[in-house]
């Protein structure tokens, strides 16, 4: 930050950072701007509260400094100052009303930056003016979890003293012991266990505060919690204990405090791996191996697809793991579900050193695993030459084929690693062996494009027309692969047979067509009969449409008629329309395809083609008004757009709905195709049949680029009429109701939002219905906070919508920037806390009658309480929270329209707990209903 300011080189930064309040004085009498903004939005205040410096920080604010100035980040100076731990700067920013409650784009307030950076003297200032210490930022952490996290005991009692919530859970359901825990803090563990703070509580992935403090290695802590009784063998959701997870993380200290406690070092995990199989493939896990083999662990016990520890140390390579479980008696050939043993695996991935040992230990290296492959066949194909020597050194039969017929030179060739290949060869391996497939080493080399392989096995004699079952040679597959052209080149110089073709009838110069293989094709075409019979013609030409441009044009130079047609009458200038090829559909045209030839099903052309993917997307176009620019655009053909454009298209038409092309462009974000349509004059305020411009369409969808684009296009004098759909919701409306704060932002930087009504269910309405708390919070900074209290035609407020949602972080902003809670709606007569009431909305219903002290004794329309309204509708949970809080006996027996109390609604309900409640409160049983 101070590098940064510094390069911008103004006057009063300089001063400022040069500490200079005398300088700093005389540059506010020369009228400097104490307001200027980097490009990161940062003030002079910011700066100043950054380093702390209380007396310029009072200069600034009394020369108009705005106090709760926002950059980029939402950072406000009191963000800044609480950071450098300044309470003098806290406190004069306090002094002038800095807003305690402001938030990051991480939803952090001064508060949580507080607990995070140990600034207890600044958290003791800014705590008595918050209404909620348990606010919660965007990961759902409050500030009591970032002092957990930072380890510092003194900020955990100041909050725990303030009415910190110990078990407030972020989005993970993590509380603030699991981050003590797992950061080692056990003096903040200690306070928070005799602060109330449950120790077998679980997150979202059923980790308890012993988990965290085991995979982190933290031995005192773990020490601790044992000591308090915790269950040593508690699983996560994958069924993993504790111990599982020091093992895995090599935490060997961990492992034998864990064992201590008797931990059972046999357990498995819902893959059925125990410990030992962690610890096995642990880096760090010697020592964790060590101890839980000393301890009865089960050395060849099996997971579910059956591998064992050994396997799991053949797997990662743990050599000295590996040689400890050899010595502890760990069965050398045991099978895994896909018949592999650790030989197998260890051959898999090249573990030369693991290889030697066991093959020592008497491994089997001719037992068949996976496919019936052996283990030869694992480290040919995956090229790990010095692993294939070992595997020959013992005896092994080089020719032995697989379940498919494949010996280990096919793997080899197919893997690509010269090395092996040769080793192979050089031995006896059989060139030209063919699998079950009729496929000889060549062909799976060319398959790859291993050239090196290819030249080894030609040179050795190999058969260069050999043909497979399929009838294709080593050309056919190279042709179809080879990006390059290398094999494909070698192959014919050695006398491949360009015109062999496969049972289909196909020869190379179709597989590289088809695969887009264009130097492929050039090598192939010269000796290849191109134009033999139509239909072979059309089938490469109709595969070149896949953009491949390259092969279409050296396939056009041979061709006389490019307005061939498939069996539904589409010609390849059709098919490269619908797919958007540009280069092919120019290159097709150049070579006089005609764009105007209809196909024989829907009498379609290629202009219509140019919209849409697939054709099945064509066969209704008519019949939805659709044009073909509209198809173009919706798949975001940009060429295509252009190209329609200049030959006339409208950009006015509407489909059956009334939407235009630039509705399409809104709704899928094509900014270069919206772009191309308001060159062309496209209008941003045409409205489908439900009252929706592009700008409503565009703000829903959350396509902020877009929406730029038609802002700069529109004038303020006449947008206020067309802003509002068919409902009365403007673009604000959707982009709030759909959480997408960039276009929110974009949209409130345009002074027609910030004024226009439109449906009277606001747009914070609309954010907090659907708990987009960071937007929400955006219109109130932008709008002012007494938009909180504005109400729909039902009279109903944004905490209403909040409270029937059960968004409680929305509750919670709200009711921070003076939302009434009593306030009712003018249809039933309901609060915030009714509606929470009536749909159960528990967290709702918490924070209303806790927080925010909400009436209990207010009656809705048909004289319900909202203890009536919870117990009408069975919500248990919601009736004793409310319960919880009513202590006047009067309320307890309060009646409704109907002469009902509380208790005849529970009774009725059958709600057993409630109606002892209700009766230990006092509530009448001889009170009578309307009907006696």
């Amino acid at each position: 930050l101070f590098l940064f300011f510094l390069s911008l080189k103004p006057s009063l930064l300089r001063a400022i950072f040069n500490v200079d309040p005398d300088e700093v004085r005389s540059l506010i009498f020369k009228k400097e701007d104490v307001n200027i903004q980097d490009n990161e939005k940062r003030t002079p205040l910011h700066a100043a509260a950054y380093l702390g410096d209380a007396e310029i920080i009072e200069l600034l604010i009394l020369s108009g400094a705005r106090v709760n100035a926002k950059d980029n980040k939402w950072l406000t100076p009191l963000h800044r100052a609480v950071a450098s731990c300044s309470e003098d700067a806290v406190a004069v920013l306090l002094k002038h009303s800095a807003d305690v409650n402001a938030r990051d784009k991480n939803w952090q307030t001064p508060l949580h930056v507080a607990a995070s950076n140990k600034a207890v003297r600044c958290a003791e200032a800014l705590v008595p003016l918050l209404s909620n210490v348990n606010v919660s930022d965007r990961a759902g952490r409050t500030a009591l979890h970032h002092a957990a996290f930072s380890g510092h005991v003194e900020m955990v009692k100041l909050l725990l003293s303030r009415g910190a919530n110990i078990n407030a859970f972020d989005k993970k359901d993590r509380r603030a012991i699991h981050w003590a825990a797992y950061m080692g803090h056990l003096e903040v563990v200690k306070l928070l266990v005799a602060s109330g703070a449950e120790v077998d509580c679980k997150d979202k992935k059923a980790y308890t505060p012993l988990h965290a403090a085991a995979s982190s290695g933290m031995s005192s802590t773990v020490h601790y919690l044992l000591s308090l009784g915790v269950h040593v063998n508690e699983v996560n959701s994958y069924g993993n204990t504790p111990l599982h997870l020091a093992c895995y993380n090599g935490q060997d200290v961990v492992v034998g405090e864990l064992i201590e406690a008797g931990a059972n070092v046999n357990q498995v995990n819902e893959r059925g791996f125990s410990a030992l199989h962690f610890a096995s493939s642990s880096r760090q896990g010697a020592l964790c191996q060590e101890l839980l083999l000393a301890h009865g662990a089960h050395i060849n016990l099996q997971s579910k697809d059956g591998k064992t520890p050994l396997h799991m140390a053949a797997t990662h390579g743990r050599f000295s793991c590996s040689q400890a479980l050899i010595q502890n008696g760990a069965e050398i050939d045991s099978e895994d579900k896909s018949r592999n043993t650790a030989l197998h695996i260890a051959a898999r991935y090249g573990h030369e050193l693991i290889i030697t040992a066991l093959i020592k230990q008497g491994a089997n290296t001719a037992k068949r695993g996976i496919h019936g492959m052996f283990p030869l066949h694992l480290a040919a194909l995956s090229g790990f030459s010095d692993c294939c020597r070992k595997l020959l050194s013992s005896g092994f039969v080089i020719d032995t084929p697989d379940n498919f017929g494949r010996t280990c030179l096919h793997a080899a060739a197919a893997g690509g690693n010269l090395e092996c290949l040769n080793l192979l060869l050089n031995i006896g391996a059989d060139f030209n062996r063919k699998d079950n497939f009729g496929r000889a080493p060549l062909h799976y080399a060319s398959a790859n494009c291993n050239y090196q392989c290819v030249f080894a096995l030609v040179g050795s004699g190999a058969s260069v027309n050999e043909l497979d079952q399929r009838g294709c040679s080593p050309l056919h597959y190279a042709a179809a692969a080879d990006t390059d052209g290398k094999c494909v080149e070698y192959l014919l110089r050695n006398d491949a047979d360009p015109g062999v073709r496969d049972k289909q009838g196909y020869n190379a110069v179709h597989y590289a067509s088809a695969y887009g293989r264009t130097l492929c094709l050039e090598l192939v075409s010269a000796a290849a009969a191109l134009s033999q019979n139509k239909g072979k013609t059309l089938r490469v030409l109709h595969r070149a449409y896949h953009g491949h441009c390259g092969a279409l044009e050296v396939l056009l130079s041979s061709l006389l008629d490019v307005d061939v047609r498939s069996p539904e009458g589409r010609t390849p200038l059709s098919l490269a329309c619908s797919k958007g090829h540009q280069e092919c559909v120019s290159l097709l045209l150049h070579h006089g395809a005609s764009p105007m030839t209809r196909d024989y099903i829907h009498k379609k052309t290629a202009i219509h083609a140019a919209g849409s993917y697939t054709s099945r997307h064509l066969c209704n176009v008519s019949t939805l008004c659709r044009t073909a620019l509209m198809l173009a655009v919706l798949s975001g053909h940009t060429e295509c757009v252009y190209s329609l454009l200049s030959q006339g298209a409208s950009v006015e038409h509407q489909d059956r709905w009334g939407r235009t092309a630039l509705h399409r462009g809104a709704v899928t974000g094509q900014e270069e195709c919206v772009e191309a349509l308001l060159q062309r004059g496209a209008s941003v305020f045409v409205k489908d049949i439900r009252g929706r411009s592009p700008l409503h369409l565009a703000s829903a969808c959350g396509r902020v680029g877009v929406l730029g684009a038609l802002l700069q296009t529109t004038s303020t004098s006449n947008t206020q009429t067309h802003l509002t759909d068919s409902q009365g919701y403007t673009p604000l409306h959707w982009a709030c109701y759909n959480g997408y704060d960039a276009c929110v932002e974009v949209l409130l930087d345009q002074e027609v939002f910030r004024k226009i009504k439109g449906n009277s269910f606001s747009p914070l309405h609309c954010a907090v219905m659907n708990d987009n708390e960071g937007v929400a919070e955006m219109l109130i900074d932008s709008l002012g906070a007494n938009i909180v209290n504005t109400t729909d035609s039902k009279g109903r407020t944004p905490l209403h919508a909040a409270a029937f949602s059960d968004h409680v972080e929305c509750v919670a902003l709200l009711l921070s920037h003076g939302a009434q809670a009593n306030v009712v709606d003018t249809q039933m007569h309901r609060t915030p806390l009714m509606m929470a009431a009536l749909n159960g909305q528990t967290n709702a219903v918490e924070m209303l009658v806790s927080s925010a002290k909400a009436d209990l004794a207010l009656q809705d329309s048909h004289r319900n309480t909202a203890l009536h309204l919870a117990c009408s509708k069975a919500h248990e949970t919601s009736a004793l929270l409310i319960l919880e809080k009513l202590s006047d006996r009067n309320l307890i027996n309060c009646t409704n329209a109907a002469l009902q109390t509380p208790l005849h609604v529970a009774a009725r309900k059958g709600l057993t707990v409630v109606v002892q409640e209700l009766l230990g409160k006092g509530a009448s049983v001889l009170a009578v209903d309307e009907n006696g």
